[in-house]
């Protein structure tokens, strides 16, 4: 199958658009929820009762959404085909006391959150966004989409040795972006904030707020054959999946011999533990109560967990052309080569013979090129939210993605063709 036959530009199109729609955890599932609200979709809210009728319902927690279609006929014991992800990036995040500054520079001081690469983040135009809390218990979206802050690099005339001896970063010191000038206000920040959301300084009592850069996605490349952008790891595999879960969702009920799932968490990296993270109850809780609420037993839902199966849809490393050696020898997964299968049997990815035929069947059914990662033995291997979903609910896990460079950093880089295909892939295991 030729590359030009495999591009659809029309979804890589609209995964820019979603990148766009979603600079924070927050804002991602709300865009995908709005996604999911088109193809029918509806959402219920976890403390009321739910019901047992079929059709596309989602709930929304915090950073974190799940969503699942329930076709006509569906049984209480009736398998999940899951397919998992997380929301959250790493970057920078706003502190609880967020003003601080020196010499005439108003600075807002941050937090680093998870393992970004943190010369990524300099000399950028960054907006702000997340969510506010008011006091009346609501929240509120925030989306400053314009130049507002920057974490400025010490010039090379100042430090002779950054092009030789490398760039050493301070993540206290360093990494405070400057957002103005003048004297630093206690609680400036969050008037200006206050004051784009439309609401008054003194009803926002809490805050979840992260830099972004406003730099547009983009193709790359001679044909236009690449994509470079933000926030690729991992909402890249959270609009697959979504756009996976609302085509499955419009076939006939008659070809879906599973109950397909969304799960896309918050918190994975930095671990995962939260109350919408992979390793909280989030998934768990809500697969049970489809199964009681459809007039299902405990007995039901071991034998609907029994025969479940997740992907866990992560991005992972294309070989480096400048790095090579850092990569296994004979494992080497190229962009636009279709989605990968993760593989470490140390468990850092769950994936298992078994899996690996599960992901194989899927990629055969749906006409999609697959390829393997494995790391090189010399070099640590990252982990992802499978192993964590797989030993939480005995649900059998396998690891995929798709293959990128500049992981972590501020702008990755992904093939325009892997979206597409990674979509399609995830279409046919959630059709069974």
């Amino acid at each position: 199958m030729s590359s030009s036959l495999r591009f659809d530009r029309g979804h890589t199109d609209d995964l820019m658009a979603f990148l766009m729609s979603a600079p924070s955890p927050y804002h991602a599932v709300a865009s995908a929820a709005a996604r999911l609200e088109k193809a029918g979709f509806r959402q219920v809210e976890e403390t009321a009762a739910w019901d047992g009728t079929t059709g596309g319902k989602y709930v929304l927690r915090g950073g974190a959404i799940v969503a699942w279609y329930v076709p006509e006929g569906a049984g209480a014991h009736t398998p999940f085909r899951i397919v998992g992800a997380h929301t959250d990036s790493p970057n920078l995040r706003v502190k609880p006391l967020p003003d601080t500054g020196a010499h005439g520079w108003r600075q807002a001081a941050v937090e680093v959150y998870g393992g970004t690469l943190l010369n990524t983040w300099l000399d950028r135009d960054l907006g702000l966004a997340g969510r506010i809390s008011l006091r009346d218990g609501t929240h509120r979206l925030i989306n400053v989409d314009r130049p507002l802050l920057r974490v400025p690099q010490l010039a090379v005339h100042l430090d002779r040795s950054a092009n030789t001896d490398g760039l050493k970063l301070d993540r206290q010191k360093h990494m405070q972006p400057i957002w103005g000038l003048g004297d630093v206000e206690e609680g400036d920040l969050i008037r200006f904030v206050a004051e784009e959301a439309g609401v008054d300084a003194e009803d926002v009592t809490g805050w979840d707020l992260m830099p972004h850069p406003v730099e547009p996605p983009s193709y790359l490349g001679r044909d236009r054959e690449l994509v470079a952008g933000p926030r690729m790891d991992n909402l890249l595999s959270v609009h697959a999946a979504t756009a996976a879960l609302a085509a499955v969702a419009g076939q006939p009920d008659s070809e879906l011999p599973y109950i397909p799932v969304l799960a896309a968490f918050d918190h994975e990296e930095n671990g995962s533990q939260s109350d919408t993270g992979a390793d909280g109850p989030l998934l768990g809780t809500v697969l049970e109560r489809s199964v009681f609420a459809r007039g299902g037993t405990y007995e039901d839902r071991a034998r609907a967990f029994a025969g479940t199966v997740c992907l866990s849809s992560d991005t992972g490393h294309a070989i480096h052309p400048n790095y090579a050696e850092r990569h296994d020898p004979t494992h080497h997964p190229v962009v636009n080569g279709g989605p990968i299968l993760k593989v470490n049997v140390n468990m850092r990815y769950a994936t298992d013979g078994s899996g690996r035929a599960v992901f194989a069947a899927a990629c055969e059914k749906a006409g999609v090129p697959w390829q393997t990662f494995v790391s090189n033995n010399a070099m640590p291997c990252g982990t992802t939210i499978g192993p964590i979903t797989a030993a939480r609910h005995g649900i059998q896990t396998v690891d995929i993605g798709v293959a990128i460079l500049s992981m972590h950093s501020a702008r990755e880089l992904c093939g325009a063709d892997d979206p597409h295909l990674l979509a399609t892939a995830l279409a046919a295991f959630l059709a069974g």
